[in-house]
């Protein structure tokens, strides 16, 4: 049996392994089974990739060099991986997820332009168009990838503004682009000179870089969860983009499995946000309008942690609908303690988990899971939303777009028919905020002035530990 052989069984095995981690990843309970499986997955890819290089090397001039690049290159990744990995906090693993869909994108727009240098240019026959074809496209996905990412990092860790960039015309700016590199896509692919290839090619890569960077710009902050989701499946058509480039079908399958994934939770998430899908791939919402953060509500009320103790002790229901203010003050394990505390009272105490809670899929989910709060009790917005006006006492734990009553009731909101957790239908609601600033997306939130609802200040953790001393 060849190297060949073996390279290709082990790249089966791999894509094997690649679905059934997406597989274990569609649940709570088998999420850490489908991680293994993933990573299990990468280092058989990997190695397959490394021995069939090596085996490849010895009919190259130059094999030395070759791998110890390729090893020198695993080996800074790997480090840079691990140091990342062990110094991130949850609250940072948004925009570091849209960091590393970035080097997916740079890659691509890499591989792209080494099959241009490298490629057949000697006739014009069908293979050479459709190999001109793919490096064309290629670059393109992988550059829009790349910027696009970047912005969503720069949005996420609050170096640049959250609110869209609205430039007149956008969408013509947006769908002129398409037509402009199709044009140069096609001029490309038929103009035989290299040098002029060269030139328009750079054209090509230009534009699609300001591309990404626009659409993503022209996005509110709020909408960024929805981003990230899109930016993934980016990334696995420019790694399958690539796939096709390098004559790698693992790399081919893999950017489809994460391509097609990544739509698709991206339509989910447009459907809980009540987005168009189509306006996600254009970049043409996030418009900012409606209500301004400085709107005249009325006057809130507070209420003190003794306060909240003794709405707690006397509650048979409660429901806690935590956001990324519980990721930024680490509240979860003082939440989980007070969850455990309450049902020891035989209180009946769930979680309200919106689909975009936090600034990533699942965010929520993850740190919930890390606390140890069962899985039973974490019920998403469908689940639980019928049961609010049942609920005697709603814990709003670092929320604010995804509790806002604006969203079903003022048609002029920038989040006017996204389904939202309808907390204010509850006895009592408790919210949980540093201020009465608006939330990520820029919306001031008229449930904080509610008659039902009372604001407790301070940071989320400090306050939930000093309810627990109450009780």
């Amino acid at each position: 049996m060849d190297i060949t052989t073996i390279t290709e069984a082990a790249y089966v095995v791999a894509a094997l392994l690649f679905i059934l981690s997406l597989a274990g990843l569609s649940k709570h309970e088998s999420a850490k089974n489908g991680l293994t499986y993933g990573m299990v997955g990468m280092a058989v890819a990997l190695v397959a990739t490394i021995v069939a290089v090596i085996d490849a090397s010895d009919y190259v001039d130059g094999r030395g060099l070759s791998i110890g690049l390729m090893l020198g290159g695993v080996v800074i990744g790997a480090l840079i991986g691990l140091w990342r990995a062990r110094i991130v906090e949850m609250t940072g693993m948004p925009e570091l997820i849209a960091l590393l869909h970035s080097f997916v994108g740079l890659a691509a727009v890499a591989i792209g332009w080494n099959g241009h240098v490298l490629g057949s240019h000697e006739s014009l026959n069908s293979l050479v168009n459709i190999h001109e074809a793919e490096v064309a496209i290629g670059i393109f996905i992988g550059a829009v990838t790349f910027t696009g990412s970047i912005v969503a990092n720069l949005k996420l860790s609050a170096r640049m503004k959250s609110a869209p960039l609205m430039l007149p015309g956008k969408n013509f700016i947006n769908l002129g682009s398409l037509v402009l590199f199709a044009v140069l896509t096609a001029v490309y692919v038929t103009v035989e000179d290299h040098d002029t290839q060269t030139i328009i090619l750079g054209a090509l890569t230009v534009l699609a870089l300001l591309l990404g960077w626009h659409l993503v710009a022209s996005i509110g902050g709020g909408d960024m969860p929805v981003v990230v989701s899109m930016l993934n499946s980016y990334s696995g058509w420019a790694a399958a983009a690539s796939g096709f480039l390098l004559n790698n079908d693992l790399l081919i399958v893999t950017g489809a499995l994460v391509g097609s994934s990544g739509a698709y939770l991206s339509y989910i998430m447009c459907k809980a946000m009540n987005r168009s899908f189509i306006s996600v791939i254009a970049g043409g919402f996030g418009i900012e309008a409606g209500p301004s953060a400085d709107v005249d509500y009325g006057d809130h009320r507070e209420i003190d942690a003794e306060g909240v103790a003794e709405l707690l002790k006397n509650a048979s229901s409660v429901v806690i609908t935590p956001g990324y203010g519980m990721a930024v003050a680490q509240a979860q394990y003082p939440v989980a303690s007070l969850t455990s505390q309450l049902r020891e009272r035989g209180i009946n105490v769930r979680f309200g988990i919106h689909p975009v809670a936090g600034r990533l899929p699942g965010h929520m989910n993850v740190l919930l899971a890390e606390a140890k709060v069962p899985y039973d009790v974490v019920l998403e917005m469908d689940e639980i939303n019928e049961d609010f006006p049942e609920t005697d006492v709603v814990l709003v734990i670092g929320a604010n777009d995804t509790v806002n009553p604006a969203a079903s009731e003022d048609p002029s909101s920038p989040i006017a028919g996204m389904p939202v957790l309808e907390v204010w239908n509850a006895k009592d609601v408790i919210v949980f905020k540093r201020s009465m600033a608006s939330g990520y997306a820029g919306v001031q939130n008229p449930l904080f002035f509610r008659d039902n609802s009372a604001m407790l200040f301070g940071d989320a953790k400090d306050r939930v530990e000093d309810i627990l001393r109450h009780l």
